[in-house]
């Protein structure tokens, strides 16, 4: 942790203490593999009082990809599932979320450095104007390298894990109609999340990286 990943994970934490503002909405953006897998052959067969049991052969399928964006002080969220990870889909999904926010002066958006995380996806994408316009949507904030912990969609992601990730599924189709349904209900029923790791926690629970930065930061240890 040196001077860098504190300076990236104040600024996220900063953001995520702001009181909401329409104007500036906060967006937590990531996207996830996921592996298609079907059974190979019949499932176990059940009996009565027994819980559903998978056979341990199962067939590959390939993989796509889920794009998801969550507000995480509204509950606002935006899912889309494509076959495949490059420049095209990123630029489609932000082109996406930028509509649903037509009167905001700037989206703040949240993402990890991967290659395809930022505007030069819009002009591999759409005319050298479209893409203009749809960069000054956006304020891009970084996590730091190995700090997906500071994404609160990596949370929405573990709630999508448990209700149908973390089974076999076989089809892109399939696979889709689950996610969107899920992501639908947790929309609907307003599920926000509540975060609550703040820069003073920060300076104090993790005083001995910020003190190898500048030993002046041992001031925050008692705090």
């Amino acid at each position: 942790m040196d001077a860098n990943f504190i300076a990236r994970m104040e600024q996220i934490l900063h953001l995520y203490a702001l009181p909401y503002d329409a104007q500036y909405p906060l967006i937590c953006f990531d996207e996830r593999p996921c592996f298609l897998i079907g059974e190979a052959v019949d499932g176990l067969q059940m009996k009565a009082g027994q819980v559903a049991r998978q056979h341990y052969a199962y067939e590959k399928n390939g993989s796509c990809v889920l794009l998801m964006a969550i507000e995480p002080q509204t509950a606002k969220r935006l899912a889309q599932v494509h076959g495949q990870r490059t420049k095209r889909e990123y630029a489609l999904f932000m082109k996406e979320l930028a509509a649903r926010y037509p009167d905001a002066k700037k989206i703040r958006v949240i993402q990890d450095n991967l290659n395809t995380h930022n505007t030069s996806s819009f002009y591999e994408t759409f005319s050298a104007e479209e893409a203009f316009s749809l960069s000054q949507r956006f304020e891009y904030y970084y996590t730091p390298k190995s700090a997906s912990w500071l994404n609160l969609i990596e949370i929405e992601f573990s709630a999508l894990s448990k209700q149908c990730l973390n089974r076999r599924i076989a089809t892109k189709g399939q696979l889709e109609g689950e996610v969107l349904a899920i992501v639908k209900e947790r929309e609907e029923k307003g599920i926000k999340i509540d975060w609550q790791f703040s820069i003073k926690s920060a300076r104090h629970k993790l005083n001995r990286h910020y003190q190898r930065v500048n030993c002046d930061n041992a001031k925050y240890q008692k705090s």
